[in-house]
């Protein structure tokens, strides 16, 4: 099995590939990549038995086979050979190959035969929207997903599917971030699935801002993403996802709106005198005026005025500024909606003119 493949057109693809690869395996076979050659691709596949993605770039050739070799060792040689390259592999006695100009490397191989395939999915859902839409209900949620919390079920996204509807939650326990896009859907019933945190990650790195087709297929298992160029394949979290709606604020009876620029960059400025641990600042309101005060151990202190739209009693709440930021950074309205009712309940954050994306963020005691 010999082919030749320009760098540039290679370097991309195995770089996408190559996240999913961890630096330590169980299994020496989970260090390497997969390449399969056939008369009018070249597939790249690296798996860590929970995520599986595979790139497909168009390549003729007169030869197929397969043949596997050690991802990073692979990926850093094309990242340091000078750019358009052609890059010229070929194997022999489990060894393999690579020359490029007047550069030869010798990799060893490890069965192809070995290398773990991905269950093919059963009875699933499937669904079609465009990459861009996708990428934004990620970008909108993923921040919120906990990390390797005990509670292996916030670990993760969860998708919901209904009617003509896709919505995303995500939550770590102090706060929750939900965002909805249009899909052709009909559910005859609602359904639920986790997509764990790292399928998450390497998912958004391969969608592109454009309206081509993601195609989605959701069963009891899996997720599986085809786009034009990767497929995308990952284990579900087995778990429930908690029942979300009970933690979003609906008697708030005081509602602050302020630009989103100006709030984003008080709270930013404020921030840099909190506690370095807590993070929390402090919120006053009072009519159409909003004071963001932060203190340390240090005895240092800071303090923003802004002024905002705000009619209700005056009100003073205090939140972990990162929460809150992460919250605003997200909505890309000109203003931003903070829905609060008492010092002791958490807060709804949304954009000031729709509801597609809610934020909740529960209240720190300063």
């Amino acid at each position: 099995m010999n082919f030749i493949i320009n760098r540039e057109e290679l370097l991309k693809p195995l770089q996408l590939v190559c996240g999913v690869v961890e630096r330590r395996q169980t299994l020496p076979i989970l260090s390497h990549v997969l390449l399969k050659l056939s008369t009018d691709q070249l597939s790249l596949t690296a798996t860590d038995l929970e995520v599986e993605m595979v790139a497909h770039i168009p390549q003729s050739s007169t030869e197929s086979g397969e043949l596997t070799l050690p991802a990073r060792k692979f990926l850093d040689i094309c990242r340091a050979l000078p750019e358009n390259t052609d890059i010229s592999v070929a194997i022999a006695d489990d060894k393999a190959t690579i020359k490029a100009g007047r550069s030869r490397f010798t990799l060893a191989t490890l069965p192809a035969g070995d290398f773990p395939g991905t269950d093919d999915i059963q009875d699933a859902v499937e669904f079609s929207l465009g990459q861009l839409d996708l990428k934004y209900l990620i970008d909108q949620t993923s921040f919120a997903m906990a990390h390797q919390d005990v509670r292996y079920y916030l670990n993760g996204l969860m998708l919901e599917l209904s009617d003509a509807r896709l919505r995303g939650v995500a939550t770590d326990g102090h706060r929750l971030a939900m965002c909805d896009v249009d899909a052709e859907l009909s559910m005859p019933e609602v359904k639920q699935s986790i997509v764990p945190r790292k399928g998450i990650l390497e998912m958004a790195k391969l969608l592109d801002d454009s309206a081509s087709p993601a195609k989605v297929s959701l069963s009891n298992n899996h997720i599986k993403v085809e786009l034009p160029v990767f497929t995308f394949t990952s284990k579900l979290i087995d778990g429930k996802f908690p029942d979300y709606n009970r933690v979003l604020p609906e008697k708030g009876d005081k509602n602050l709106i302020a630009n989103n620029n100006g709030l984003r960059q008080a709270l930013t400025r404020a921030s840099i005198l909190s506690n370095e641990k807590y993070r929390g600042v402090r919120l006053q309101m009072e009519n159409n005026l909003l004071r963001v005060l932060a203190n340390n151990p240090e005895q240092e202190e800071a303090e923003e005025e802004l002024e905002v739209n705000y009619q209700g009693t005056a009100l003073e709440i205090g939140f972990n500024v990162t929460y809150l930021l992460d919250a605003i950074s997200a909505i890309t309205t000109e203003d931003v909606s903070i829905l609060m009712s008492d010092p002791n309940s958490s807060c709804l954050i949304q954009a000031a003119d729709n509801d597609d994306c809610r934020y909740v963020v529960m209240p720190m005691r300063l």
